[in-house]
């Protein structure tokens, strides 16, 4: 009977008890779906596959992009740098003998706007033989290809960019090709690619001898012809447009898109106590570190810049009577007194939150294998305050 007893009780236990499998099943969904919100915030479905790219290296335009408006942690020195927010590097797919070039920009949504496109292209020095022409200055003119079989005469091209350039100059020369982007991006059909011509001041063809332009098949990486797309997603403007007028005292500008998540019941528990440090004193309101590493969150073999950042958080209380160090709202201050003199009941405490927001910037590689720079709104909290 007293082994039936043991025996019955061991049972119930183990049946109470979760199973390993159960608990790493339950750990898995929550991170699939913690990841999915992420990349929600990030504005993709899923992240871009892996590269294995070994010597891949995105282009040196777009590394110093990222470095003229990101500080090392990819937080935005001055939001007016970039115009967008997004910016991407095709790189030509034809790979021809001749100065034309095809740019698939099939990983450009529709809905974007586009504000800028530009061809880089890089001017080669003549060959040594060819120092001493007599020309100086030659006319290069981008266009559109509208017939393939007619690019060679009008009718099959469109005129985009047309200027003066030094033959005897070495460097990357830019051209605004916008209209032509545009054009395709409403007809995916007309993308038949860019027309390159050289001709002297007086109008006639030049030898390609004479004027060289790198190209993707015989010339180094770092040097290959590239589109440069300036775009804007409508991100900001959206999110501005769905917070709701004096709906609470979040802090001023869009909030983050994530949906409220239902916490386990141990982190139900330690809400209780987040106001306090370690040793049980009133924490005021205070910004904190919360450093969101890509590599642990397995992005790393895609994301080229920054490896991380400080998204800091806003932690402590807000006792009354609120000093200005806790940057209280008008609201928070009146919530505040009316706490304090138990006016109203229910009326909690204003909260620590954050009161200033900046954004981030991240460089990486698409499914495509094009570089892209994007700037994402109120991701680090900049300061804290009780609202």
């Amino acid at each position: 009977m007293l082994r039936a007893v043991i025996w019955i009780s061991v049972m119930g236990l183990a049946l109470c008890r979760p199973s390993e499998n159960h608990l790493e099943t339950e750990s898995g969904e929550v991170r699939s779906e913690a990841i999915r919100r992420l990349l929600e915030v990030f504005g993709m479905e899923d992240p871009p596959a892996a590269l294995a790219r070994g010597h891949k290296q995105p282009p040196q335009y777009m590394l110093d992009l990222y470095n003229t408006i990101a500080d090392v942690d990819g937080v935005t020195k001055d939001p007016t740098l970039l115009e967008g927010n997004t910016v991407r590097s095709f790189f030509d797919k034809l790979h021809s003998d001749q100065i034309e070039f095809l740019f698939n920009m099939s990983t450009v949504a529709k809905s974007e706007k586009i504000l800028t496109a530009e061809l880089h292209l890089f001017k080669l020095r003549p060959q040594a033989s060819l120092t001493f022409n007599r020309h100086h200055f030659c006319q290069v003119s981008v266009y559109q290809v509208l017939d393939s079989s007619k690019k060679n005469v009008s009718q099959g091209k469109k005129l985009l960019s047309s200027r003066l350039v030094p033959i005897h100059s070495s460097g990357w020369e830019v051209f605004t090709i916008t209209q032509a982007v545009r054009s395709w991006m409403s007809d995916e059909r007309s993308n038949l690619g860019l027309l390159v011509s050289v001709r002297t001041l007086a109008g006639l063809q030049m030898d390609l001898k004479t004027v060289r332009f790198a190209s993707g098949r015989n010339h180094h990486h770092s040097k290959q012809p590239m589109l440069v797309l300036f775009t804007d997603d409508g991100r900001r403007a959206a999110s501005l447009e769905i917070t709701p007028k004096g709906s609470d005292d979040s802090p001023v500008g869009p909030s983050l898109p994530f949906p409220s998540l239902s916490l386990p019941a141990a982190a139900r528990r330690s809400a209780r106590s987040i106001d306090y440090d370690e040793s049980g004193e009133k924490m005021p309101c205070q910004r904190l570190p919360l450093y969101v590493d890509f590599e642990e969150i397995g992005w790393s073999g895609w994301i080229v810049s920054p490896r991380g950042y400080n998204a800091y958080h806003c932690k402590g209380s807000c006792p009354f009577p609120l000093g200005q160090n806790m940057r209280p709202t008008n609201h928070a201050t009146v919530q505040s007194i009316i706490n304090a003199l138990k006016l109203t009941k229910g009326i909690k405490t204003p909260c620590c939150v954050p009161d200033k927001l900046f954004s981030i910037n991240l460089l990486y590689f698409d499914d495509d294998e094009n570089v892209v720079l994007k700037q994402y709104d109120d991701m680090v909290a900049g300061s804290c305050g009780c609202h």
